[in-house]
């Protein structure tokens, strides 16, 4: 194993910017782990091998000629199979998309290529990404560089799995209700769900229309916080197509205004228990941001039972909705995790106007109250899940006596779509198991920057990222 591979993006760049490393080995190396590893992970599920080639002989043809370099200059990417990268699949592993490959590349894709970075194919999805596990009738199962016998999370699973096991040096996710988070939080590395429209969800599959134009998003992944900075700071900005963008500056806080901010951290959200050991990250991270100069203080804020209710709505609900007619009479198409899905949801009445006009005026109702509290704590600190990765098809857990089933153990990551805050993950722990325990940190809308400052400043007093398990072995 090339230790090449596993260095922060910042860092290949840097090396590549300074000529210690050529981007036509970087991207060599990154696909000799793919050849090792991607059998027994089926992260990939398009790769774009000669192409990726190529663009390394560019960019080591632009340094020679020493024309400008792109923050990412040569650094290869990956980018989830639900946005649009031109002549590479984007199916949303779902068999009604079979074979579709788009001309064009989504704008943050595009953004990403001008920055100077290299994208080697695009990743695993569960079935038009509705579910917490990848896993679809086109491509099959996505495995968790910790053990294979677990998930590596959904729906950006094939995405985490590659960036964790060292297959790609970061790449972008979409998060809907917690698809970003959690697989982050699964796989041991970072991940960032902005604020809607703060990187355009342009070009992305199912399209961020009507209620998921509110709590759907896309968003970078990468093995630390600078990484995750990076990239973006590369796709960040408004796009026409994104009917939830604004033109918001970028604003990176000096470090005397992070030191400043005042952080609430809870445990647990009063509903679903969590592990005893992810409650002890969670008073871990704590006390690193204690140690780091910061004001933490014991908060639940309140509001968080509601705003599970109608995110369920919002995605259970209205999603069961939108998905059901396009399998009419292609029912043998679909997977059994989409499948469960749809049965979940076909058991609620289904939204009517009145129902969902109801819902609207509720959730901006309880997003002003929610906000009002974080006047006081303009970041939180709480679980991103209430258990570590599970083993394949496992459907409720028993945490504290009491029996958490499979859609109330991401309600961590739930509300926060709903409310529309960033959140991102970062790795604080390890379960007696060895699996990696992340914790979410959240901000308020279009404050992203603070949001990373703070992750930063607990990754660098916390250090909990490692190499997988399984890929350390397989080195």
């Amino acid at each position: 194993m090339n230790e090449m591979i596993f260095l922060p993006a910042v860092e290949m760049a840097e090396g590549i910017r300074t000529k210690s490393i050529s981007p036509i080995e970087l991207v060599e190396a990154h696909l000799e782990q793919i050849g090792e590893l991607n059998p027994q992970l089926n992260a990939f599920v398009h790769l774009d091998a000669e192409g990726a080639r190529r663009a390394a002989r560019a960019s080591e043809a632009a340094i020679i000629k020493g024309e400008m370099l792109g923050t990412l200059h040569g650094v290869p990417v990956s980018i989830k199979s639900s946005l649009e990268v031109a002549h590479l699949r984007c199916e949303s592993g779902t068999r009604l998309r079979a074979g579709y490959v788009p001309a064009q590349d989504a704008p943050l894709v595009a953004r990403l290529r001008a920055a100077g970075a290299i994208v080697l194919g695009v990743t695993n999805t569960p079935e038009l990404l509705m579910a917490w596990e990848t896993d679809n009738l086109l491509y099959g199962r996505t495995n968790n560089p910790w053990d294979f016998d677990r998930t590596t999370g959904g729906s950006s699973g094939g995405e985490a799995a590659a960036i964790a096991a060292g297959m790609s040096a970061g790449g972008v996710g979409s998060d809907g209700g917690g698809s970003i988070r959690v697989p982050a939080h699964f796989s041991g590395i970072c991940g960032l769900k902005p604020t809607p429209g703060r990187i355009p969800a342009t070009g992305h599959y199912p399209v961020s229309a009507g209620p998921f134009a509110s709590i759907g998003v896309v968003g970078p992944m990468a093995r630390t916080v600078a990484d995750l900075k990076v990239l973006f700071e590369v796709m960040q900005g408004p796009d026409v197509g994104d009917t939830c963008a604004a033109p918001v500056p970028l604003r990176w806080p000096s470090e005397e205004e992070t030191r400043n901010l005042t952080i609430g951290y809870f445990e647990d959200d009063g509903r679903t228990p969590v592990t005893a050991e992810t409650r002890a990250a969670v008073q871990t991270a704590a006390g690193c941001l204690l140690r780091a100069g910061f004001q933490v203080e014991r908060f639940r804020p309140e509001g968080l039972e509601e705003a599970r209710q109608l995110w369920w709505k919002y995605f259970v609900v209205a999603g069961g909705m939108l998905l059901r007619p396009m399998f009419e009479g292609r029912e043998s198409d679909l997977s059994p995790i989409l499948k469960d899905f749809l049965q979940l949801s076909s058991s609620e009445p289904a939204l009517t106007a009145d129902t969902l006009l109801d819902a609207w005026i509720k959730r901006d109702l309880l997003r002003a109250r929610f906000f009002a509290q974080m006047q006081r704590y303009p970041i939180l600190l709480c679980p991103a899940a209430a258990i570590p990765a599970f083993r394949h098809r496992e459907r409720s857990w028993q945490v504290d006596s009491k029996t958490v089933q499979y859609l109330d153990a991401w309600s961590y990551t739930e509300f926060f779509n709903v409310l529309g805050n960033p959140a991102a993950v970062v790795p604080v722990g390890h379960s007696s198991e060895g699996l990696p325990i992340g914790v979410q940190i959240v901000g308020r809308p279009w404050d992203e920057e603070r949001v990373l400052a703070v992750a930063a400043a607990l990754e660098k007093e916390s250090g909990a990222w490692r190499i997988p398990a399984c890929v350390r072995r397989h080195g």
